[in-house]
């Protein structure tokens, strides 16, 4: 995360050969040492968490050389803006995953998935060839970064490692059977990153035959590093992928937080309520999260990878607006929206949002709209009909206009009443808690109309005011079967943060509020809510009998405490903007005790020690969990072909047969192979067939036909059923699950592998 200038060779003045006075050892030494000191956390963090110092040797060099140096070059090229040398690394980190995915899809679907290599290889050679593509002049747009913001950065990124271990890696086990108590879409991911290794374009691997209309770019990147590497795709979706994204994301967000902000201390703090702000829920219980942002780093993927690639997106658009212009920042663009557009589909609404909320209030105040505007909406147009009519295939994949579905399944959480539908007056309630949590961390908003009379707020700011109105209102009016609605909150969150911290820089300018006394402000806001939050004792769910109202009582007592103590600097000669712009830091800094219960436990409340919630969630125990399950799918994977198509008896989560739940991925996951039926829940053709107030876990497969067919020739693969597989279906492999107490091997078979309570029978 430092920064350094380059050490050009010093005269024996010591100075360099331009007349600059050089930099001696320990300057730089001093300099490089936030940098060194967090990657050599984030490395030790991983070795102690199972990562072996082969693989983590090989995905360093692998990030370096295939997507770092290469990706940087090009920023070199065509990105003339001033910048750090660390924001020059996490823009090429951005740029070469979004060529990189390209690159490798187009590889893949030629059978070749290594000529991936053919891009940094390129670049290398362009860039030796033609001087001009160098970049040269990026030395001198270069400016160094004051020491303690690159510790800043440095100490956010570990604290980021820090919080991945401790909710994460300490209960996601590499090895089996502690695999099987992960998070349960893991095994969903992994299997994608299967299919990704092996075919372009892509289908859903645990229903043969669906198409995989989904935002896979990820996918795409973590199969074309296991290629180039040879880590095992589990190793870098455990462990690995994830890092360098994660510190590439926190530079890339300082740098636009800077631009959106105006100082590095603005931008220091729209950093700081990205990741350690949240919307303050004043409950104990395990429910405590459940008015918080959480990002889901890890056990979302394509969340994470799609908010770096955006990151620059919003940089180089507010850059345009702004009237930087200039061919190389048009084609980051444009290669960076193509990432976007597979990467996470909730970004590019946000930013058509953005865009319109730019033009419309630029259309008031000048009577016209910026053509660099209208380009920009006319290519973000284009990759979302694009993303929507081929990559997703026009499926909207559960979601649907619902309004308050969110706050539908919050009033259910916090009742204990999850199957019963709210009153009237309760939904409009929490509805109301909703708008007063999202209030109180984006409080710092209104500290624009701080600003001094006739300032303007520029297009890059409205830009991002423009998205975080619309992400928050998607997540009320939309439904969703997995509440997925919540991601475009997510998307918008650090941009609603950027012009928070904004606000509150206008504020304190304008009250000439000293450093000293903000801080004092934010510290009583901190102290104000884990008070009540400990005082009040409110505990959700809600016992049976206890009243609803008790869920706003912790906010009514926040709102007299917060009154009382505005009220006591007002006695005091507190007076106007000084009052006004210490209540805005004072307000804002209530969501910061509410981060830690978030990101210090996982899924917000669960008991440290334990399993977490996503074990809790998985319901897997020792007894359920079959023997066998990677030695028998690893078995299949070498002496399989990609091409062949499996059936398996195994459809629903163990300890979720009755009713079945049908989130099983684990043969696809670890097999990377094909499965004819194994479990349907996230496929197109499923969700589609969801509607609010069912489980869509729980709903019957579409084809029930095919499923006994299936189930009784794994069982029997000498029965016609096993000859219909193999005969219609092209079915291959059967893999069978016998846990304790199933019948015997199926009669007339001859078992190609056997594996604990697996066996696996070849189909000739």
């Amino acid at each position: 995360m430092a920064e350094t200038a380059l050490t050009p060779q010093r005269s024996v003045e010591g100075r360099s050969p331009h007349g600059r006075p050089g930099r001696s050892a320990p300057a730089l030494l001093l300099r490089w040492l936030p940098a060194v000191s967090v990657t050599a956390f984030t490395a030790g963090v991983a070795l102690f968490y199972g990562v072996s110092v082969r693989d983590l040797g090989l995905f360093a060099v692998y990030l370096a050389v295939c997507v770092a140096l290469p990706g940087t070059l090009l920023v070199r090229a065509l990105y003339r803006g001033r910048r750090t040398l660390a924001e020059e690394i996490a823009l090429g980190v951005a740029l070469g995953y979004a060529v990189e995915v390209v690159v490798y899809a187009a590889a893949r679907a030629a059978g070749a998935p290594l000529l991936v290599l053919a891009w940094p290889v390129a670049t290398f050679a362009a860039v030796a060839v033609i001087p001009r593509l160098r970049g040269s002049g990026s030395r001198a747009l270069r400016t160094p970064a004051p020491v303690w913001w690159s510790w800043a950065l440095a100490l956010t990124v570990a604290s980021l490692v820090a919080w991945s271990a401790v909710t994460f890696f300490r209960h996601t086990a590499l090895t089996w059977p502690g695999m099987a108590s992960v998070n349960v879409d893991l095994p969903y991911h992994l299997a994608l990153i299967g299919e990704l290794k092996h075919h372009v374009p892509p289908a859903t691997p645990m229903v043969a035959g669906e198409p995989l209309l989904y935002h896979w770019f990820v996918y795409a990147h973590y199969a074309a590093a296991s290629w180039i590497t040879g880590v095992e795709p589990l190793v870098l979706l455990f462990r690995l992928g994830m890092l360098p994204v994660l510190a590439a994301l926190v530079v890339l967000l300082g740098m636009v937080a800077r631009r959106g902000a105006g100082s590095r201390a603005g931008a220091l703090a729209a950093v700081a309520g990205t990741f350690y702000v949240v919307a303050p829920s004043l409950y104990l219980g395990p429910s405590t999260g459940v008015f918080t942002w959480k990002a889901e780093s890890w056990t979302s993927p394509s969340q994470t990878f799609g908010a770096l690639l955006f990151a620059p997106v919003v940089l180089l658009v507010a850059d345009l607006l702004e009237g930087r212009g200039g061919a190389g920042r048009w084609t980051m663009l444009g290669v960076l929206l193509v990432g976007v557009m597979g990467a996470k589909a909730t970004q590019l609404p946000l930013l058509a949002a953005g865009l319109a909320t730019a033009g419309a209030v630029g259309a008031v105040r000048r009577r016209r709209v910026s053509p660099a505007l209208l380009v920009v909406a006319a290519m973000t147009g284009v990759c979302l009909l694009f993303a929507q009519f081929v990559l997703f295939g026009g499926a909207r994949n559960g979601i649907v206009l619902d309004p308050l579905s969110l706050v539908r399944v919050t009033w259910g959480e916090l009742t204990g009443r999850g199957d019963a539908r709210p009153g009237t007056a309760s939904l409009l309630g929490v509805a109301a808690l909703y708008a007063v949590c999202w209030a109180l961390i984006w409080f710092g908003v209104l500290g624009l109309f701080a600003g001094r009379p006739g300032t303007r707020t520029p297009p890059g700011v409205l830009l991002m005011l423009g998205m975080g109105g619309s992400g928050l209102g998607a997540v009320l009016l939309l439904g969703h079967c997995q509440m997925s609605q919540i991601y475009f909150l997510a998307g918008s969150y650090p941009y609603l943060m950027v012009v928070a911290a904004r606000g509150l820089s206008a504020a304190r300018a304008r009250a000439r509020l000293p450093y000293r006394t903000a801080g004092v402000a934010v510290a009583a806001g901190v102290l104000i809510e884990v008070l009540v939050r400990w005082l009040c004792g409110v505990r959700v769910p809600l016992e049976p009998g206890r009243p609803e109202a008790l869920l706003y009582l912790p906010y009514g007592v926040l709102a007299l405490v917060v009154a009382l103590v505005v009220g006591v600097l007002a006695l005091r000669g507190w007076r106007g903007v000084r009052l006004w712009a210490c209540t805005v830091f004072l307000v804002g800094a209530l969501g910061l005790p509410a981060a830690w219960v978030t990101r210090a436990l996982p899924n917000g409340g669960a008991v440290p020690g334990g399993a977490g919630e996503d074990a809790a969630e998985a319901g897997v125990s020792g007894a359920t969990v079959p023997e066998g399950t990677v030695a028998a799918a690893r078995w299949l994977r070498a002496h399989s072909s990609p091409d062949d198509l499996v059936a398996t008896d195994a459809h629903c989560r163990w300890g979720h047969e009755s009713p079945c739940d049908s989130r099983h991925f684990w043969l696809a996951a670890l097999a990377e192979r094909r499965v004819l039926v194994e479990g349907w829940t996230y496929t197109s053709a499923n969700m589609a067939r969801w509607r609010p107030g069912v489980r869509v876990q729980d709903i019957p497969f579409r084809d029930q036909r095919l499923l006994r067919d299936n189930d009784a020739a794994v069982r029997d693969p000498a029965s016609p059923a096993g000859r219909l597989l193999r005969d219609r279906y092209g079915v291959r492999w059967l893999v069978s699950e016998r846990r304790p107490g199933d019948p015997g091997a199926p009669a007339g078979a001859t078992p190609a592998y056997r594996s604990g309570d697996y066996a696996v029978y070849r189909l000739r």
